[in-house]
């Protein structure tokens, strides 16, 4: 990973800088929150090259936004949309910041949500590309595909980018997931998965 983190002090913040599109190079900040850890830029480089003819105009969904960088690339690459959902307030605070910042206030929704079996803000929407990158070793990843699955906000083939910690394989998915893409990076296992709507 290359950014680096301050630990001095409770209000300490890093940054992480956006790669490709029409904010490439801008950096956005992030607060020093334990457990926030930003895609590395290589693993963001290739999802998004990955992502490449699907980004343009896609309405997106981060589950677990964290420091924004994977929504903002996304709506720096061309993207409609993203909906952002952050459980730390502290954390939410700094993405309607970085939005301001960015001009991206009317393409970014930002929720600070619990993830949980149900997830109101979800209900009547549809996204084409989703962004799930939980905190590692908690379980998070089937209850985030069962979410999605009772939401019924996947579009017909959307997309669905999931990091995870190597260990956990097989990846636990539903069936009617299907892997395009897989890589690792360190001890990081990363994953382009299409819907298919049963």
């Amino acid at each position: 990973m290359n950014n680096k983190f301050v630990t001095n002090s409770k209000n300490a913040t890093s940054q992480v800088r956006i790669i490709g599109g029409k904010w490439r190079s801008r950096k956005i900040t992030f607060p020093n929150v334990a457990g926030l850890r930003p895609t590395p830029n290589r693993v963001r480089e290739t999802l998004f090259n990955w992502l490449a003819p699907h980004i343009h105009n896609a309405k997106c969904l981060d589950l677990f936004a964290g420091s924004g960088a994977l929504g903002f690339e996304a709506l720096s690459r061309g993207a409609h949309s993203v909906v952002m959902v952050e459980q730390s307030a502290q954390v939410v605070a700094q993405l309607h910041t970085n939005a301001k910042l960015l001009a991206a206030e009317a393409l970014a929704e930002i929720f600070c949500q619990r993830i949980e079996p149900q997830v109101s803000i979800l209900q009547n929407r549809q996204f084409d590309i989703v962004f799930l990158d939980p905190p590692f070793h908690q379980g998070w990843i089937p209850l985030c595909c069962q979410l999605l699955e009772i939401s019924q906000c996947l579009t017909p083939g959307a997309l669905i980018y999931i990091e995870a910690e190597c260990e956990l394989q097989p990846l636990p998915i539903p069936s009617n997931w299907n892997i395009l893409r897989q890589q690792k990076a360190g001890q990081v296992s990363y994953y382009l998965i299409q819907y298919a709507k049963i």
